[in-house]
């Protein structure tokens, strides 16, 4: 039996690095390549449309984009715009969508358009045929700015991403500096060094703070170029004296039910590979202070990428060994693990948005997340709705229990007449003891003074008997 996966969405001709969800017209954006090299791989960003057809979520191809020799190995979005990080350097490109009516297909003869591509695992360029339908999505994409952003003897940006308004966008790389453009002039506003080294990660938060981690093992929280404060996962964690543990991965995310609430979300793993890998760890901090809140163990696999949903409910995880999990922000508990889904590195992972077209793609479930590797494959994770019990049934089965355990306790113990109550019934001859009647059994109790007469106290008596030569009555028995 072959190993369990989660369902392919979709499969590209190259291997994927990066991926995006456009909310508003219900896109998954997955970008990767082959690179410079002339290995026959393209490079491209493709635009698939999500639909539910029969009740499950499926993606089609509506446009390939042509990046030439240049792969795109990271992606951020705003509104319709795409910042793509293309081995040093970032292109900016636009999109613009609207639905085609009538029964046209796609533009045949241009470089960048594909054919609709349904699920399955033929890549979109060898499919023959093209699929046309009343109504479709079409598609159009332009480049706009490009800008160099890292300068070192081997360049290349790593990370890319927004500010809460999407006028500004931050990008680090191999030369550790953070720098700072606007959007869309790509017009330099800040730039510093940050860490010695490659920089791995950066998250701007709605208050202007940008947090950064690096391989030098350091995560750092900044105001503008100014040095806030430096992370420290381990105060309420576990401490590994013998085993070096980097930031790989660092996230911004909301507080469910809190408005003005923020947490961020850091990964922890070891900086060597061992042959006996520790584990891996997943920590909560205070979005205002920057405090441990919550540190705990997510596998012994390693964290390659780190996502969290858009209201700040889930947290998505990808590892080098291909496997995808679903946590729980709150608690940091797993919800959702699929061991070795891709069987490679999982390179990125996005959640499907919970506005939009989102809630209509979602269906019944709690949430989806996408995942893409360098097997060039888009898998799709469904989160089932965790089933809430409604309070009459959970009474009902409170007061269902209460009248259980009343009989259990009746039969067990059975309740005796209250009327029977000891009395004396015959004083014994010999004037040493009375002979007492309770619940229809006989005892002789001895006096603490000799009775000098009988007296019956009780007249219910059937019959006369000599309990140990010692006349008595015995009540209610033969």
């Amino acid at each position: 039996m072959g190993r369990r996966r989660a369902p392919e969405l979709y499969r590209a001709p190259f291997p994927l690095y990066a991926l995006q969800v456009d909310p508003s017209a219900g896109l998954l954006i997955a970008a990767g390549g082959g690179g410079a090299a002339k290995t026959g791989i393209k490079n491209g960003v493709h635009f698939l449309q999500l639909e539910r057809i029969n009740g499950r979520l499926s993606a089609s191809l509506v446009h390939s984009h042509d990046t030439e020799t240049r792969a795109t190995m990271n992606l951020a979005l705003a509104g319709d715009i795409l910042a793509a990080g293309q081995d040093a350097h970032c292109q900016l490109l636009h999109f613009q969508a609207h639905q085609q009516k009538g029964n046209k297909a796609e533009k045949a003869g241009s470089k960048e358009q594909g054919p609709r591509q349904r699920k399955g695992a033929v890549p979109a360029e060898k499919k023959c045929g093209v699929e046309t339908q009343q109504e479709g999505l079409e598609l159009r994409v332009e480049n706009l700015e490009v800008v160099q952003t890292d300068f070192s003897p081997d360049p290349l940006q790593k990370v890319v991403c927004f500010n809460h308004d999407n006028s500004l966008l931050a990008t680090g790389g191999t030369d550790g500096y953070v720098r700072v453009w606007k959007v869309p002039s790509l017009e330099k506003v800040l730039e510093f060094k940050a860490h010695e080294g490659e920089i791995e990660d950066l998250a701007l938060g709605p208050d202007g703070k940008l947090v950064t981690v690096g391989w030098d093992l350091k995560a750092s929280v900044w105001q503008k170029d100014q040095l806030v404060t430096q992370l420290h996962w381990q105060e309420n964690g576990p401490t590994f004296s013998s085993t070096p543990y980097r930031y790989q991965a660092c996230r911004f995310g909301q507080v469910p039910d809190q408005p003005t609430g923020l947490r961020l979300f850091t990964v922890q793993i070891p900086h060597k590979r061992l042959r006996q890998p520790p584990p891996c760890y997943l920590t909560a901090w205070d979005g205002s202070n920057f405090l441990p809140l919550r540190t705990k163990s997510c596998g012994h696999e390693v964290i390659s990428c780190l996502n969290v949903s858009e209201s700040g409910t889930f947290l998505g995880l990808g590892t080098v060994t291909g496997s995808v999990a679903i946590y729980i922000a709150f608690s940091l508990q797993c919800l959702y693990y699929m061991r070795e889904s891709h069987g490679i590195v999982v390179t990125d992972v996005a959640f499907l948005p919970e506005k939009g077209r989102g809630p209509e793609l979602l269906g019944s479930h709690e949430t989806a997340l996408f995942s893409v590797a360098v097997d060039s494959r888009c898998q799709l994770h469904l989160l089932p709705s965790r089933r809430s019990v409604p309070v009459w049934l959970l009474l009902l089965v409170c007061v269902g229990l209460i009248v259980v355990t009343i009989l259990l306790l009746q039969s067990a113990f059975p309740e005796g007449d209250s009327s029977k109550v000891r009395q004396p019934l015959w004083v014994l001859e010999d004037g040493s003891g009375v002979l007492m009647q309770e619940a229809a059994h006989v005892a002789v109790l001895p006096g603490e003074q000799p009775f000098q007469e009988a007296d019956v106290a009780t007249t219910g008596c059937d019959e006369q008997c000599n309990v140990g030569g010692v006349l008595g009555i015995l009540y209610g028995k033969g």
